[in-house]
């Protein structure tokens, strides 16, 4: 009986330390490195550097005084002074005229821009002809455009600032909407011609709709970087239609106004809010599809 038994044991014996060797060994784990002291420092630093002067600008134009370094008590005076000066609501509607002038043309062109590079192109050399405003230093494209002007005799005025802004912006709004594009399912489109649409009712009942959070977003940037753009503007408007940033600028030249602070304060709020709507909206562009 006994001898019966051995052989059972054995097998038994057998098979726990086989077990025992085919399970995993146990894991250490290593012991987290704690963060080096100082590494945030220069983030925090880099932060204070870019908004502290935004924010005293923010505080000071509910200054009481007109003195900008004194502070003698919070006040909204110069808000309805702001609205008051005639240069500056001037400014301010040439600045919203030129901004969505520039922001109409560069959505439509740089959608269609985008569509046909996305679809009749190969390869990266026309993409980046095309986003390459976009990089451009201002002042060459500033230099460029007067010169260009110049040579075909075209007054200027708000209607070439409009056509100067809408260069540059297009090549945002046409950057935007090509990272919308590559995440489409280009399966759509071909059912849609399979059924026998056309190619502009294709694009505009399936491929448009599919498109609209980027096309928004790329309008919302252009129509903010046109906001308070400077230096083209400088260079492509008459003397008698000048935009927001350069009657901006003929007043600071003699000392900064608790007016400007104000309207600073505004503008800051505008981009803010559509900075914002742009991002929201572009984080559409990263669905997979």
């Amino acid at each position: 009986m006994a001898e019966a038994t051995a052989p059972s044991t054995d097998r038994a014996d057998e098979s726990v330390s086989a077990m025992t060797d085919a399970a995993p060994a146990p894991v250490t784990s290593r012991p987290r490195r704690g963060r080096p002291r100082g590494i945030l420092v220069p983030l925090w630093l880099g932060y204070v550097f870019l908004y502290l002067p935004i924010l005293v600008v923010v505080v000071m134009s509910f200054n009481e005084s007109r003195n900008l370094f004194v502070w003698t008590g919070f006040s909204l005076r110069w808000y309805p002074e702001l609205f008051a000066d005639g240069a500056m609501m001037q400014g301010l509607a040439n600045t919203l005229i030129v901004a969505t002038g520039a922001t109409l043309i560069a959505t439509v062109l740089g959608t269609l821009l985008a569509y046909g590079i996305h679809h009749y192109t190969r390869g990266g050399l026309i993409r980046a002809f095309a986003i390459a405003p976009a990089i451009l230093p201002d002042l060459l494209l500033g230099i460029g455009l007067l010169t260009f002007f110049s040579l075909l005799s075209f007054t200027l005025g708000l209607h070439s600032v409009i056509l100067a802004h809408g260069v540059f912006a297009t090549a945002f709004v046409t950057a935007i909407v090509l990272a919308r594009m590559a995440n489409l399912d280009p399966s759509l489109e071909e059912a849609s011609r399979d059924l026998g649409m056309g190619p502009a009712k294709t694009f505009l009942r399936v491929t448009l709709p599919q498109l609209a959070p980027g096309i928004v977003a790329g309008a919302l940037l252009a129509f903010t970087l046109s906001l308070d753009e400077f230096v083209i503007a400088f260079f492509t408007t008459a003397p008698t239609q000048p935009t927001l940033p350069i009657v901006i600028y003929s007043m600071v030249r003699f000392g900064v106004t608790p007016e400007v602070n104000a309207l600073a304060t505004l503008l800051l709020l505008v981009s803010i809010v559509a900075v914002i709507s742009a991002q929201r909206l572009t984080r559409l562009t990263g669905t997979s599809r």
